[in-house]
C-alpha cells in the first residue's frame, strides 16, 4: 500500500476554516448516523434479496413498479447472481427462501411479492442511504450533493479525510474560501454526473467525498505540478515494513487518473473510479479556467491584502522618526506604546533597534531582555536564545532569574550541556538569594552526574544548594537523593 504523507507546502497564510469546518461535517455525519445506516440497510437489502429470488424463481409475477427498474437493473448489472437466484440449487440463504420453496400457488407467490414490495417501499423511504445516496439509474438533485458527505466505513471517511487536508488547505489558501468551497461542491457533483454517464444503468449506490477531492487533485495537478509529495510504501516481506520516497505532482497525479481509468474499465470493484476521473478532470479544467480568467490572481492579491501585516500607528510613526534619525522622538513614542501594550514585539523589536542606533547600549540590553522574555512566554524557543546571545554579546551579564532558568533549560533541551550547566551556575551566582538559585545548583548537578561524568562537580552544587540560606524545604529531599547516588558513585 503506497500513500502520502505530506508534501512541501504544508503551511497556509490563514486558517483553512473551510477545510477543517468540511473535515468535522463529514466525520460528524458520519459518526452520528453509521449504526443507523448499517441497519437499514440490512433491512433493505434482506427485503431486496428475497425479492430478487422470487422474481428469479418465478418470472410469472408482477412486480411493483417502484421496484422493477431495480430488478431489471441487478439482472442487467449483475448477471452472475442473477443467474445463481435463478439456479433452485443455490445454498437456502434464510428461512424465508426454504418456506418460499413449498409455495406453488401463483396467487400466494403473487401476495407475497406484494408484501416484499410493500416492505420495500417502507424501508426505502426512511433509508438514509437510499434518499441521500447517489444511484446512475435514477438519480435525484439533491443526491449530487448530499453524497458526497456520505461513507460506507471509517477507514473509508478517514482515509478521504486525509486527501481532503492534504489538498484541501493549500488550495483554499490560494483561492480563498468561498471560490474553493465552489469548486470543491461543484466537483462533487460533477464526479456523480461524469459516472452517470459512464454507467447510466447502473443501481449500485455512490457516496464518499472522494470524487470532490479527485477534483482537488486535478486543481492541484494544475496549480502545483512541481510541488514534491512525500509518500510512505507499506510492504511485507516476513516482517512488517516501510520506505519513504518523494514524487512530483506532475507525473504522480496523471499516473493515478491513468490507474483510475483503467480500472473503471475493467469488472466491478465497488469503488467509484468514473466519479473519480470526472471529479479530477473537472478539477484540472476549473483550475485552468481560474488562472487564465485572472480570478485565482485577483483572489491571492486579496488574501495578501488581509493577512499582510500592518503596523499600527505609533509604530510606523516611531519608524518613520528612526528612519529620520530622531531617535530620542522614536524612543519617546515607542515607550509610551509599551506602556499600554507591553507584550507587542514590533514594539520592543524596533525600539531595541533605536536603542542599537544610537549606541544606548544599556538600553539596548534591557529591551533585548524583555524581548527574549516574550519570546520565551510564546515558546519561540529559537528566537528567544538568539536574543540572549545578542544580549551577551552587547556585554549583558544577568537576565531575570526566571528568564535565566528558562533559558538554561532550553539550553539543556538542545543536550547542550556544558553550556548549560555553566548557565546554571552563572544564574546561582548571579541571583544566590533567589530560589531559582537552588533550582539551578540542583539541575547543574543533575547534569554534571548524568551527562558530564563529574561526580565530585555534581556533588558541590548539591552542598551549595543544601546550604543555602533560601528556604528550601520542598527541594531537600532532591537534594539529598542527589548525594546518595554521589556517594554511590
Amino acid at each position: 500500500m503506497i500513500i502520502p504523507i505530506r508534501h512541501d507546502k504544508m503551511s497556509a497564510r490563514r486558517w483553512p476554516i473551510v477545510t477543517l469546518a468540511l473535515i468535522v461535517v463529514n466525520l460528524a455525519i458520519f459518526a452520528s448516523t453509521h449504526r443507523l445506516v448499517d441497519r437499514q440497510d440490512s433491512e433493505l437489502w434482506t427485503v431486496r434479496e428475497h425479492i430478487l429470488i422470487l422474481s428469479a424463481t418465478h418470472p410469472d409475477l408482477v412486480l411493483p413498479p417502484d421496484i422493477s427498474g431495480f430488478v431489471s437493473g441487478f439482472q442487467k448489472e449483475f448477471s452472475n447472481h442473477w443467474a445463481e437466484f435463478q439456479n433452485h440449487d443455490f445454498d437456502t440463504p434464510d428461512e424465508w427462501d426454504a418456506r418460499i420453496r413449498w409455495m406453488n400457488n401463483l396467487e400466494d407467490l403473487q401476495a407475497e411479492m406484494n408484501s416484499l414490495g410493500k416492505s420495500n417501499s417502507k424501508l426505502a423511504a426512511a433509508s438514509i442511504t437510499e434518499q441521500y445516496s447517489f444511484v446512475p439509474a435514477r438519480s435525484k438533485p439533491i443526491t449530487y450533493l448530499t453524497s458526497t458527505f456520505l461513507h460506507a466505513d471509517w477507514w473509508h471517511v478517514l482515509g478521504n479525510m486525509w486527501f481532503l487536508w492534504l489538498a484541501g488547505f493549500v488550495l483554499e489558501d490560494a483561492w480563498g474560501r468561498p471560490l474553493y468551497l465552489l469548486v470543491y461542491l461543484a466537483a462533487g457533483a460533477m464526479a456523480c454526473h461524469f459516472n452517470a454517464l459512464m454507467r447510466p444503468e447502473s443501481i449500485i449506490h455512490s457516496v464518499g467525498a472522494s470524487g470532490a477531492i479527485a477534483g482537488l487533485m486535478g486543481a492541484f495537478l494544475i496549480r502545483f505540478p512541481l510541488m514534491r509529495i512525500r509518500m510512505m510504501w507499506f510492504f511485507d516481506l516476513g516482517v512488517f515494513s516501510f520506505s519513504r520516497f518523494w514524487m512530483r505532482a506532475y507525473w504522480l497525479l496523471p499516473f493515478w487518473v491513468l490507474v483510475e481509468i483503467n480500472s473503471g474499465m475493467g469488472p466491478r470493484d465497488g469503488v467509484g473510479h468514473w466519479a473519480h476521473v470526472g471529479g479530477f478532470l473537472f478539477g484540472a479544467v476549473a483550475a485552468v479556467g481560474l488562472r487564465y480568467s485572472g480570478l485565482e490572481r485577483k483572489m491571492d492579491q486579496a488574501i495578501e491584502q488581509r493577512v499582510t501585516w500592518t503596523p499600527e500607528a505609533p509604530i510606523a510613526k516611531a519608524h518613520d522618526l528612526m528612519e529620520g534619525r530622531q531617535l530620542d522622538e522614536a524612543a519617546s513614542v515607542l515607550n509610551h506604546y509599551l506602556a499600554a501594550n507591553p507584550e507587542s514585539f514590533e514594539a520592543w523589536n524596533l525600539l531595541r533597534a533605536v536603542y542599537w542606533q544610537g549606541s544606548d547600549i544599556p538600553a539596548y540590553r534591557e529591551a533585548t531582555g524583555k524581548l527574549c522574555g516574550l519570546h520565551l512566554k510564546a515558546r519561540e524557543h529559537e528566537a528567544a536564545w538568539q536574543d540572549y546571545e545578542d544580549f551577551l554579546n552587547a556585554g549583558g551579564e544577568t537576565m531575570p532569574p526566571r528568564v535565566w532558568l528558562d533559558l538554561c533549560r532550553l539550553a539543556e533541551e538542545r543536550q547542550d550541556f556544558g553550556r548549560a550547566a555553566c548557565e546554571y551556575e552563572r544564574l546561582a551566582i548571579a541571583h544566590v538569594s533567589e530560589r531559582e538559585a537552588i533550582m539551578a545548583r540542583i539541575s547543574a548537578a543533575r547534569i554534571c552526574l548524568k551527562h558530564l561524568d563529574s561526580p565530585q562537580e555534581a556533588l558541590r552544587h548539591y552542598e551549595i544548594a543544601s546550604a543555602s540560606a533560601v528556604p528550601h524545604l520542598d527541594l531537600e529531599r532532591d537534594i539529598d537523593l542527589g548525594i546518595q547516588e554521589v556517594n554511590l558513585r
